[in-house]
This record gives structure tokens, sequence and C-alpha cells, in this order.
């Protein structure tokens, strides 16, 4: 796992409360795209500081708010007792909204991207925030009741696995109709993979086994990741 290289800073809600955040700087920040990175469900962890650290090194300003407020686990029951406790609708529209104009203040154009859990709510975002300019999605989604597709106006990118127990080929298929039926600029691409396959941790004793990690598939992932974030974001600064 790479060496966290950021800072924990605090940023402000659209409500006025203050929230805190792990912050990754670019090597040249200016003119740098910004993106909010969206936890798993295992909180503001040493690996999604990673993915944060991961987004710097390529070109990015990223910013990963603290949902669960400093707590952590690698345990799957007290994971579901965090995510239970979370209020998606004020994670999104304060908590990820708060960050996002954090980073507008810095940046022209930010993304939102997020991971099983934060996959769901990088969707809620994307209805929810109009200051975001493209959403990366991995394999998660809330009740497509809650996804007012007609509200995302800017490109998506997501990537699902076909072996998920969480979030099924069936429920990917339908957000994909749905989507699809309100015109987004959508890209969906689908990897013979368990959950979180992009997630280096997800192997080995101590973790839930309807998970693993799949270098190859991960790779691929994230080139494609960049790929569209470059043509997204980079493409239209200034």
């Amino acid at each position: 796992m790479k060496q966290t290289s950021g800072s924990i800073i605090t940023f402000r809600r659209p409500d006025g409360q203050d929230v805190q955040g792990y912050l990754a700087k670019p090597e040249k920040l200016e003119g740098a795209p910004a993106i909010v990175v969206i936890q798993e469900w295992w909180g503001l962890n040493d690996q999604i500081r990673g993915v944060a650290d991961r987004l710097a090194q390529s070109g990015y300003l990223a910013l990963v708010p603290d949902l669960f407020r400093g707590k952590t686990t690698v345990e799957e029951a007290e994971a579901n007792h965090f995510l239970n406790e979370l209020d998606f609708g004020d994670a999104a529209g304060q908590d990820i909204r708060g960050a996002v104009q954090y980073l507008k203040q810095q940046s022209e154009r930010v993304a939102v991207t997020g991971f099983c859990m934060g996959g769901a709510l990088t969707l809620l975002a994307l209805c929810n925030i109009p200051e975001v300019s493209a959403g990366v999605v991995w394999y998660g989604l809330p009740p497509l009741e809650y996804i007012d597709a007609s509200k995302i106006k800017v490109p998506v990118l997501g990537h699902w696995a076909t072996q998920d127990a969480f979030f099924t080929a069936d429920s990917v298929d339908a957000l994909e109709a749905k989507l699809t039926g309100a015109n987004v600029d959508l890209e969906f691409h689908r990897y013979l993979a368990y959950h979180a396959f992009a997630n280096e941790t997800a192997v080995g004793p101590g973790r839930i086994s309807r998970t693993q990690f799949d270098p190859a598939w991960s790779q691929l992932a994230w080139d494609r990741t960049l790929t569209f974030l470059g043509r997204t974001l980079w493409t239209q600064q200034g």
C-alpha cells in the first residue's frame, strides 16, 4: 500500500458546520482539476487515503470527506452499523457538497468518485450537486427510486463486477436503463470480478469472503478512469 502524503483539513458544509477531510495535492497545483473521493463503509482509512494520493500523483487535487467523523473499522458488522447510521441525504447534500464547494475555490472543475457505499453516494451527489463536472462510480448504487436521472447533466463512468453479491448485475442493468432513458452521458464497464475488485486490501483473512481484489481488472478500470477524467476535466479547463 502506498504511503499517504496528504493532510487533514477542515472545510465547511453549506449549512455552516465544519467537517474534516483528507486532502492530497498534486505536484503542480495551479490549473489542476479536483476530485472528491467518497469512502467505502470502512471509513476514512489508509486505503481510501491511498486512492486520493494516487489521483494526486496523476495531477488532481483530491479530497476525501470524513463521513463517519473519525470512525473506521475492519469488521463487516461494525461497518454495516456505521452505514446504517449514516444519513445519505445529509452526506450527499452537505458533507460532499461542502467538499465540492471547497475544491471549487481552487479549481474550475470538480469531479466526484466513490467506491461501494461511496459509489451510491456518488450517484446521489450527481443528482443533487450542480457544481459537479463529472462522476466515476465504482460498484455501488442506491435504490433506484432515490435517483432523479433528469438532474444528472454531466458525464458518468461506471465500473461494475459481474460476480458482485452486494450489487447484482440486474440492478446495474436497471440503473443503466434509467440513466440512458434520461439521456445521461454514460459509459459503463463490467468486469468478471467480485465486489471491491479495485480495493487492494480486499484479500486474505479478516475480510469478507464476498470481496476480492483483482489487480488486472483494477488496473484496467483505473486506466479507463484516468482517460475519462482527462477527457472531461482537463480538456475543458480554462
